[in-house]
Formats: C-alpha cells, structure tokens, sequence
C-alpha cells in the first residue's frame, strides 16, 4: 500500500493497540511487576482494539463489495488466508522445531493450533497460548462472509443485518452471565474464568461485531455516516470517555459479574467511536500523523505474534548483563527487539505474499457479478 493511501487515524489505533498488548504481555510474562503502570494492567484491551479493527476493516470490504453490486466469497478467502496465515505458520514452525524458541511451556494439540481452534478450552500458560486471539478472527473471517451473503439474499435484507448485530450483542451478554454462574470467579480471577470465558469465541466477539456495525453504518447509512463523521472531534471525546470509563471499571473488578456481562460491549461501543473519529477527515485524530505509527502498524501483526516469546527469552540473557526486566536499557532493547523481528516477519515472509495476493488473487469483487449478484437494492429497508 502506498503511504499516502494510508489512514493515519486507523494506524495511529493499530499502533496504540500493539503497544498495549506488548505492555501487559510484559507484565505478565517478563518483569511480573506493572512496569508500565495503569497500561501494563488494562493493556489486554489493545486485543480488543484489534478486534475492533478487524470488524470495521472487514465488514467494510464486504458491504462495500455488496453494495457496488458483487461479491465473491472465494476470493476473499484466498485473500484473507494468504494475509494471515504465512506469518502464523512461519512462528508456529518456530515453536514446533526450535525446542529453544518454545521454552519449558506445554503445547495443546498441534491440530487446533492448525485449524484455528487453540481457544477452545485452551489452558492459560499452553504454549503459544497468545494464539487465542487470532483463532477468534480466522473464526470471524470465515463466518461472517457467508452470513453477509445469506442475510443479502433476504427481502428487507438492511433491517435483518441490525438484527442480527444487536442479537449478537444481546447472546454475548447472555452467554457471559451464564458461565460467569457456572464458573464463580474469585475477586483475583482463575483459569476456569480464562479457559470458559476470556479465551471462548462466543465470549469475545463484541468489539468485532461493534466494528461491524460501524461497516454496515458506512455503507448504508450515508447520509447518517456524513452528519456523524462531521462531528469528528465529539466523536473523539465520547469514545475516550467511554473507553477510559470501561477500562477503570475492568481495573477494579475486572472478574466480577456487571462488568464479565456488560463491560465488553461497552468496550466495543468505545473503541467504534474511536474508530468513527478516526475516519473524521476533520478530527484530531485522524489528521495526526504520529511519527513512526504507520510502520507500527504496518508490523503490528508481525509484532504481535513474536514479540512475547522474544521478550521471555531475552530475560534471562539480559540479567547476565546486569539489565533486569525493570531497567530502562533492558525495557529498550526488548521494546527494539520486538520490532526488529516484527519487521523481519514481515520483510520475509508477508511480504512476498502479499506481492503473490496482489498478482494471483482477483479483489473481493472479481467475478461476483457474472457468477451471483448481490444488488444494492436488496439492502435498502
């Protein structure tokens, strides 16, 4: 992609969303202390950030593709899988063959980290265990697709897209509350709140439905999405508001029942209004161009799936060195480390896949029309 084709709202986002995940996995995994602070403690949230991302990105693709007039499922596929799993097999091999990249950590059943099902029942502390998130959006990319095309071919197609968003919401939360019964997690949390709860697919899709909902907003809603994208800056404001007043609520209780139930939804409602500002041509947010944002972005996936075992084994061979974990030498060198090997990931191996996509795969759109057509119209209410 072309620098200046780029969104800086949505990679100053992206960014901030690595480095969230980069400070709690630091915490957790590293130096055991909130090296960061309040970041270090609520930065699980930057999976949830990317959840958001993804819901937007991709349901963009796909209501944009439905609403021109076409689009086709096998190609978007194609499309995806070559996106995103080159960089996942390529560290999974790593983890798999390496038996010092894997460390002393016990891996589930090599068949789920392959078809995308590491998260079910996955055990907190499994090997290459951060992979949770990623079989989350794989399930996502594969179902949502279909259930587009399926509800396009419906009469009063639009009403039934919102339908099934808020029903989404609404099973989220019931869901939620159920095992919450069925688990009772203590104030401090247990791995029984992470394997039924935290981890499962049916638990955590709300911020990547709340992205989709501001897809299908884009797409169907011009008018609306015009006033509210004229309004950047409040878009700005209340989406910081919600997001800090979810995240506090998660710092305190972050187990308990309420927030287990309601908090992620209301997370998602955040972070969808950050994302709005973001593409506000005339918000803050998305005229700020932070230096360094767009490569991060760029690395982010990358980034995301080496830096926590780099950092794991970095430690010990920095205290040889006199640098413990806390230090801001070693802070630096990790911080340095992870994007290296990000950026190496990605110059290796995403790239000249990328550049395969770009000449072997067709777009979304490709063939669509002559095969099934999806009209605009089916989408009007």
């Amino acid at each position: 992609m072309k620098p200046s084709s780029r969104l800086h709202g949505l990679d100053t986002l992206r960014a901030l969303a690595i480095v969230l995940v980069f400070m709690n996995h630091y915490m957790i995994f590293v130096s055991h202390k909130p090296t960061f602070g309040f970041f270090s403690e609520i930065g699980w949230a930057g999976v949830d950030l990317f959840f958001a991302l993804s819901g937007y990105l991709i349901g963009n693709q796909i209501f944009g593709s439905l609403r021109r007039g076409g689009f086709s499922l096998k190609h978007f596929y194609a499309r995806r899988l070559l996106r995103t799993l080159p960089n996942y097999y390529v560290v999974l091999a790593l983890y798999a063959f390496w038996p010092y990249f894997a460390g002393a950590a016990q891996p589930a059943p090599w068949w789920k980290y392959f078809s995308f099902t590491l998260n079910f029942q996955l055990i907190p502390g499994t090997l290459f265990s951060h992979a949770w998130s990623l079989c989350v959006e794989e399930q996502f990319y594969m179902l949502l697709p279909a259930l587009a095309l399926l509800i396009a071919g419906w009469r009063r197609s639009l009403a039934w897209a919102w339908i099934a968003i808020f029903a989404s919401f609404a099973a989220g939360m019931l869901i939620r509350g159920w095992l919450w019964q069925q688990v009772q997690p203590p104030p401090d949390g247990s791995a029984a709140f992470y394997t039924s709860i935290y981890y499962s697919t049916l638990c955590r899709f709300d911020e990547l439905v709340a992205g989709v909902a501001l897809a299908l907003l884009k797409n169907f809603h011009r008018p609306l999405w015009e006033r509210c994208t004229a309004y950047g800056n409040w878009t700005l404001a209340a989406g910081l508001l919600i997001t800090v007043l979810a995240l506090n609520q998660f710092h305190d209780d972050h187990y308990g029942q309420a927030i287990t139930v309601a908090g992620y939804p209301l997370l998602g409602l955040g972070f969808s209004l950050l994302l709005l500002s973001a593409l506000s041509p005339a918000s803050w947010l998305c005229r700020l161009r932070v230096p360094g944002a767009s490569a991060i972005a760029i690395w982010s996936y990358a980034i995301y799936l080496t830096h926590k075992q780099l950092c794991i084994l970095l430690k010990p061979e920095l205290l040889k060195h006199g640098m413990g974990p806390e230090s801001a030498g070693g802070i630096a060198i990790m911080l340095l480390a992870s994007g290296l090997a990000g950026w190496l990931l990605y110059l290796l191996v995403e790239t000249p896949f990328m550049k395969l996509r770009e000449r072997y795969v067709p777009s979304n759109e490709a063939g669509a029309r002559a095969a099934r057509p999806a009209p605009a119209a089916e989408w009007q209410v």
